[in-house]
């Protein structure tokens, strides 16, 4: 499976995305308001300057209190990004979030954003993924 294919079972194809200038309190507001655990920080929606997670915000309020929840995203957004592209396996992006402990993984075309992957997506398709092959191997001994 591509992560192409993942990304088109996703019930939504819309990419949050957050500028660099917006306040961690923003950031906040949008991750609760959507359900959802990271942002992609851009400045434009095509470029990616870096991730801004729930975990940010946990870490920098464990150090300073909310007096980090006035301060810039740019601030505290993770830079060391890893991408993919949509032509890469679903088990080599599982591995990428794997090793580096990531949860989210932008995916990038010509340098330009073209979608967000979680892991619970790749979980999902590879789930998916091995029920087809095990109703193909029962279809196969029951002669079906």
């Amino acid at each position: 499976m591509l992560v192409q294919q993942i990304l088109k079972a996703k019930p939504s194809q819309k990419i949050v995305t957050i500028p660099s200038s917006a306040t961690v309190s923003e950031a906040a507001s949008e991750l609760s308001a959507r359900r959802i655990g990271a942002l992609v920080v851009s400045d434009d929606g095509e470029t990616v300057a870096g991730m801004f997670s729930e975990r940010d915000i946990v870490r920098e309020l464990g150090k300073r209190g909310v007096a980090c929840m006035s301060d810039c995203v740019r601030d505290l957004m993770s830079t060391d990004i890893i991408t993919c592209s949509k032509d890469e396996t679903a088990d080599a992006a599982l591995q990428k979030m794997t090793d580096r402990r990531a949860r989210h993984l932008p995916v990038l075309e010509d340098g330009k954003l073209i979608g967000l992957i979680s892991i619970g997506d790749v979980v999902l398709a590879k789930l998916s993924e091995m029920k087809m092959e095990k109703e193909a191997l029962e279809g196969m001994i029951k002669g079906f």
